[in-house]
């Protein structure tokens, strides 16, 4: 079924962007940076759908870190922030599929886990900005995707009920929630989550393999 919706909310790690690769990496890289070799598999599994904030905060928690989880969000953002500055690149087809629905008249945000000054980087930088009304991270509703808070004040800013707005994601547990709250989900394929590709093509309204 073809997304016929007024508005339209994307995630962006791994929908929008390439960059899932790279945030897998960055735990260990962070870590690795402090001296931390050894990560707990308990760890590794906990961060998966955490805000940036939230897995400092568990960093702090469970490592001498010796500094605060403010601290130690700013530095993995400035480790990050290279990657959105320099080569993080658009999945492919992604330009021409929202400029597709801007020739619709579709409103469109950004909702993700990222900090809005990194999304502001990427996507200014891929020339895809301009295509978004605003960009909302879920660092500004104090909550990860395992609630759909950032979903409902998505769809508040752009002023329309859930069930009027498709939203886009790759990872299956923000579609989970997403359509949980209401939301016509579309599935966005991702290699770094292959696995979970046919529960998430199930769970969805509908599913973009390559855009």
């Amino acid at each position: 079924m073809p997304m016929n919706k007024s508005f339209a909310i994307f995630d962006m790690d791994g929908t929008l962007v390439d960059s899932m690769a790279f945030w897998c990496r960055l735990p260990r890289e962070y870590l690795d940076s402090k001296g931390i070799h050894q990560i707990p598999a308990d760890v590794l599994e906990q961060i998966k759908p955490l805000t940036m904030s939230q897995s400092a905060q568990l960093f702090a928690r469970r490592f001498d870190l010796g500094g605060t989880a403010e601290a130690i969000a700013g530095e993995m953002n400035q480790m990050m922030e290279i990657h959105y500055r320099r080569d993080i690149p658009l999945k492919p087809g992604v330009k021409e599929y929202l400029e597709g629905l801007k020739a619709k008249e579709i409103a469109m945000c950004v909702a993700s886990a990222t900090a809005k000054s990194l999304m502001e980087v990427c996507l200014a930088r891929l020339g895809i900005r301009d295509c978004f009304s605003f960009l909302l991270s879920c660092e500004e509703v104090g909550a990860g995707k395992e609630r759909p808070d950032v979903y409902l004040e998505a769809a508040r800013r752009l002023g329309c009920a859930p069930r009027e707005a498709a939203v886009y994601e790759d990872a299956l547990y923000a579609a989970a929630t997403a359509k949980q709250a209401g939301f016509y989900v579309v599935a966005v394929y991702e290699r770094m989550a292959a696995e979970r590709w046919e529960e998430l093509k199930k769970l969805a309204d509908e599913a973009i393999r390559v855009f």
